[in-house]
């Protein structure tokens, strides 16, 4: 990369950390407990609406992984989410009534978030429908990959969405607080997935899978992106550009390629397709929030309205993360 393309990623990068000090005004504390967070605690970031069936397991999940605490931001949530959040003891909480579209799609609130309090620790972000793998996921805690990570002088991380959906219709099996997603949506497309490098961020572009194949099956380069950098060894001078699909310095989203091999990648479990979906789809089509005009939301209305059944003859069961390395979908690399 020329000199004044990274001038011009400096000034970018710039931009956007001003912007997100600026939409600080938004987010009002409702809980906030910062001053609990040790130096060496691994912090989740999220920001969410109207989750608050999911957020008993959510919290579960990252807990047992060794997160130690959480950073949320509910945008004006009508079911309780706040309440439920603001009563966790390891939860700091800020809400907010600002555009979600205007935000960036929460990312300039994330960004603000993680400048302020997420400086020096491993933060993950994710949304409340997202559960992170890595390599030995099943057998070492997250601040053992944590631990593999800084003394390998790696600052970031990277892990391919992976969309579960349950076999048979979406409606078919009610989903009901503190249950694990994955006992309903345990299905995943194993292939169909299209990967091209984006050469001025310069992470991987990467997209297919159940959306692809049915919501954007006579679209399939509208589909959402499957790429993600969800854990970062923070510094207040870095900045998410587009979700966390990549962020500046344009360095962190080097996360694949390895002198002849491939780094270690993770994979976030994506558990959207529940029995909750449909309604999910219409109120967000309704606010008219999302990326692209909401397009996404409108092919998911246009397709839900039958609750489709994603499953098809080359759909896998999910078994666990070794499973997802064989087929290539994560990697554990040189992590022993």
């Amino acid at each position: 990369m020329g000199a004044w393309q990274s001038y011009k990623l400096r000034l970018r990068r710039r931009r956007w950390r001003i912007r997100a000090f600026r939409k600080r005004r938004e987010l009002r504390p409702v809980a906030n407990r910062a001053s609990d967070v040790r130096p060496s605690d691994l912090l989740v970031f999220s920001t969410m609406r109207n989750e608050g069936v999911r957020l008993p397991y959510f919290l579960k999940y990252y807990r047992d992984m060794g997160v130690n605490h959480f950073f949320m931001v509910d945008n004006d949530s009508t079911d309780g989410s706040l309440d439920y959040l603001a009563r966790q003891p390891d939860v700091s909480v800020w809400t907010t009534r600002a555009s979600y579209k205007r935000s960036r799609f929460g990312v300039d609130w994330m960004n603000w978030l993680l400048m302020k309090y997420g400086h020096d620790h491993w933060c993950l972000t994710v949304d409340p429908d997202e559960l992170f793998l890595y390599p030995f996921c099943d057998t070492r805690p997250l601040r053992a990959l944590t631990d593999w990570l800084d003394a390998s002088s790696i600052k970031s991380f990277s892990a391919m969405l992976l969309d579960m959906y349950p076999k048979g219709r979406m409606d078919q099996q009610p989903y009901q607080a503190g249950q694990n997603p994955l006992d309903i949506a345990s299905w995943f497309d194993a292939g169909n997935y299209t990967v091209q490098r984006n050469p001025e961020m310069g992470n991987l572009w990467i997209q297919g899978g159940p959306r692809a194949r049915v919501f954007f099956a006579d679209k399939p380069m509208l589909a959402p992106a499957l790429n993600k950098v969800p854990l970062v060894r923070w510094d207040r001078r870095y900045a998410y550009v587009s979700s966390t699909h990549n962020l500046l310095p344009r360095g962190l989203n080097l996360v694949y390629d390895e002198w002849g091999g491939e780094k270690a990648s993770g994979i976030l479990l994506h558990t959207k397709f529940l029995s909750t979906f449909s309604e999910k789809a219409e109120e967000e089509l309704t606010r008219g929030q999302h990326y692209g005009a909401s397009r996404e939301y409108i092919a998911y209305a246009d397709a839900v309205k039958d609750n489709p059944d994603l499953w098809c003859k080359w759909s896998e069961k999910y078994i666990n993360w070794r499973q997802l390395e064989i087929l290539g979908l994560m990697s554990k690399g040189n992590w022993a």
